[in-house]
């Protein structure tokens, strides 16, 4: 039997795109990610590069006050091992820590995640735990659940597709909740410690 083998680089542009939607190429859908902390404003003093997730940065650095996402999302922890207030960062500047609406200039641990959206999002909110009571799909942000639910708490939630980031007020502000597609069927299956949820937005830029 005779194989025939073929460097990706050797195809036309067009048999190379169908492979690749194939999946017989999967690394050309990878696409890295990369972030760098500085201790002090402004993107000044001691940096630190990272790809990948870490469960407890503390050895690289000992207070984070700057950052710079060059690629992906990333979900960062005040406390190691993914723990603590979380703060959903994309694609940008950062160069204070109210600016990613830190409570403070400490960061302990950090995760990235890559997503390939064909662009449909899809979300379930719910007033009671378990997916009961009422029941409200959104596709798009929500700025204030209270206008739009005519309730000031989410108890339970369906991540159908896309991921998104819930806060704790309306306007996007206060705690950040990183919700990628799954099931909660309890506001505690999303680390927060009350129902309380004002807001909440997708994630758009990886």
């Amino acid at each position: 039997m005779l194989m025939v083998v073929y460097k990706a680089e050797t195809l036309c542009p067009s048999l190379y795109d169908c492979f690749s939607c194939l999946g017989l190429f999967p690394e050309a859908h990878i696409k890295m990610s990369k972030i760098v902390f500085y201790e002090e404003r402004n993107f000044q003093g001691r940096s630190y590069e990272c790809d990948t997730d870490c469960p407890d940065m503390h050895p690289h650095f000992s207070r984070c006050n700057s950052i710079r996402v060059e690629s992906g999302c990333w979900v960062l922890y005040e406390r190691p091992n993914y723990s603590g207030f979380q703060y959903v960062l994309t694609r940008g500047e950062y160069p204070e820590y109210h600016r990613w609406m830190g409570y403070n200039d400490t960061i302990r641990s950090c995760r990235t995640f890559s997503y390939k959206s064909d662009g449909s999002y899809c979300i379930r909110i719910y007033d009671r735990p378990d997916f009961q009571g009422q029941m409200m799909e959104f596709s798009d942000d929500c700025k204030s659940i209270h206008e739009s639910f005519q309730c000031r708490s989410v108890h339970s939630c369906n991540v159908m597709e896309g991921y998104w980031t819930f806060y704790e007020h309306p306007s996007y502000r206060g705690r950040q909740y990183f919700m990628p597609p799954g099931e909660y069927r309890k506001f505690n299956n999303w680390g927060a410690m009350c129902a309380a949820i004002g807001s909440f937005c997708r994630i758009t830029d990886f």
